[in-house]
């Protein structure tokens, strides 16, 4: 983990949740893609890079250029289409310190050829601009060959440890947990990743302050592939390796956290899906506090 610039005041430790929407697909009114911002005693950490992080950042008020730290949970195209473009842009604003990135394998291979297919710009601007060579600025470490759990990171301030989950066909997929320490106290986030439900992430999550898990809600399913003419290998491919709603209360019962939030709403977008409707259906398994995230939502730590 980088040290990150004094110039920039990030304000009061949170995490925002930048993109809460499941899936690739761009459609009028939708979430965007999953992402999240955690500021944590002045430093910004990126977790997951889907469609329009860049954006969510700064409409979050977070400066892009003061990234230090940036963690992919796997590599399906709506948590990491932007990874390499995230750390672009970080750059052309102004990007004066080291970035770390953590990723499952093939994070080295997607940021290294996004940088040689900006090759160009960052040649001539370099030249033109001054600039420091962003290629030397990025430094990537990927993890997943240890096992199914392990620690990713551990300073004064945070450890990071991830689980691997149950997200078939992708192996290489996990949740995060996030125990964070410093002058304000300690804090616990767990984020599930995507995940078919999966029993021993309670374990991972347990005593949690929140718990951030992807959602699924079985009848709005239906309804989305009926729509689509490739229905029938959909709908196997959504109720294999995601969380129905009630699954993902028992999960956070188990784990006797304090707090649950809904994100990456499987589907996002359809109008009859209010957060009532969301927050009842894990309320069957939970009794806790629910929240069912929009993005651009804070959770102050």
């Amino acid at each position: 983990m980088t040290t990150a610039s004094p110039a920039f005041d990030l304000g009061r430790n949170r995490l925002v949740l930048l993109g809460t929407k499941g899936g690739p697909n761009l459609r009028p009114n939708s979430p965007l893609p999953t992402s999240y911002a955690l500021v944590w005693n002045n430093k910004l950490h990126v977790i997951d890079a889907g469609y329009g992080v860049s954006l969510r950042l700064v409409q979050a008020g977070l400066p892009v250029q003061a990234l230090d730290t940036v963690f992919v949970t796997h590599h399906h195209s709506d948590h990491s289409l932007e990874l390499g473009v995230l750390l672009q842009n970080a750059w052309l604003c102004g990007l004066k310190t080291p970035v770390q990135v953590y990723g499952p394998r093939t994070t080295k291979h997607l940021i290294a050829h996004t940088q040689e297919a900006f090759r160009f710009d960052i040649e001539i601007r370099m030249v033109d601009e001054g600039r420091p060579d962003i290629r030397k600025m990025v430094h990537v470490e990927e993890f997943g060959l240890e096992g199914d759990r392990f620690v990713i990171l551990d300073t004064a301030e945070m450890k990071v440890s991830a689980l691997r989950n149950l997200h078939p066909p992708v192996t290489d997929s996990f949740a995060f947990r996030f125990d964070l320490r410093g002058a304000g106290g300690a804090k616990s986030i767990v984020l599930s990743g995507d995940t078919a439900y999966f029993p021993p992430l309670a374990e991972f999550a347990k005593g949690a302050d929140l718990l951030v898990h992807e959602v699924m809600y079985g009848p709005g399913v239906d309804a989305l592939v009926q729509r689509n003419p490739n229905a029938a290998r959909i709908r196997d491919h959504l109720f294999a390796s995601h969380t129905l709603a009630e699954d993902v209360g028992r999960i956070a019962t188990q784990a006797g956290v304090r707090k649950l939030a809904l994100n990456h709403f499987v589907p996002a977008d359809d109008p009859a899906l209010t957060p009532q409707l969301w927050r009842e259906a894990a309320a069957k398994n939970f009794a806790g506090e629910i929240i069912p995230g929009v993005d651009l939502m804070e959770f102050d730590l």
